[in-house]
């Protein structure tokens, strides 16, 4: 061989060389511009990503199910329990107090006064109370023991004027009886009563009682 075509072997070596480093990095180097898919993310990242998503799913059920209970809540407390409380078993509730308590009022003997207004009383409330404790020490008693009254009442009719959960009316008609040392054949009178209602606890008492 001469140094002529050495010269010529050891330029295309050269030649190939310095070619080869650059066509391969090209070939390395991914083709985006040309659409193709991006890199998707390492199995970490994909695993981190995954449970933040089932983290959010999990709060919002969290989420929804305390809205559920509130609202159901709510309508126990504003719908449900008010209908409850004035509906028709509160109603019959509400009648039965006012007549018993109108019946213990206005009937006592002088017998057994103390009996008879103490079963009273357990029918009444607040101001109401009051007024009858003194009423019937200052007049009912000295007149019923002096005169020897007795009074005896009974429900003709009764019905319900006006019904709420905490308060009642109640529209009373009766016939009384009083007998006396004076009037001994005794004397009948029918009347009509207001009687006001409210609730203590669980039952309804007296706090109002007002002739028609």
């Amino acid at each position: 061989m001469t140094v002529k075509n050495e010269e010529e072997l050891l330029t295309a070596v050269e030649i190939d060389a310095a070619d080869g480093p650059e066509d391969t990095i090209a070939a390395e180097e991914p083709d985006v511009a040309a659409g193709g898919p991006p890199d998707r993310p390492a199995g970490p990242v994909r695993r981190v990503l995954h449970g933040a998503a089932r983290f959010w799913v999990a709060i919002t059920l969290v989420v929804l199910l305390a809205i559920t209970g509130g609202v159901t809540a709510w309508l126990y407390v504003n719908q449900y329990k008010p209908d409850q409380a004035t509906g028709t078993a509160a109603a019959d509730t509400v009648l039965s107090a006012a007549k018993d308590g109108t019946v213990a009022l206005l009937s006592y003997s002088p017998e057994t006064l103390n009996e008879d207004f103490g079963n009273a009383k357990t029918h009444l409330t607040g101001d109401f109370l009051n007024y009858y404790n003194q009423f019937t020490e200052q007049i009912v008693t000295p007149a019923a023991t002096k005169k020897s009254v007795k009074t005896s009442a009974a429900i003709v009719n009764a019905a319900v004027a006006e019904l709420n959960p905490e308060s009642a009316v109640v529209l009373v008609f009766l016939n009384q009886t009083t007998t006396s040392t004076e009037n001994p054949d005794g004397s009948f009178s029918t009347s009509a009563v207001k009687v006001g209602l409210t609730r203590v606890d669980d039952d309804w008492l007296i706090s109002s009682f007002d002739p028609v």
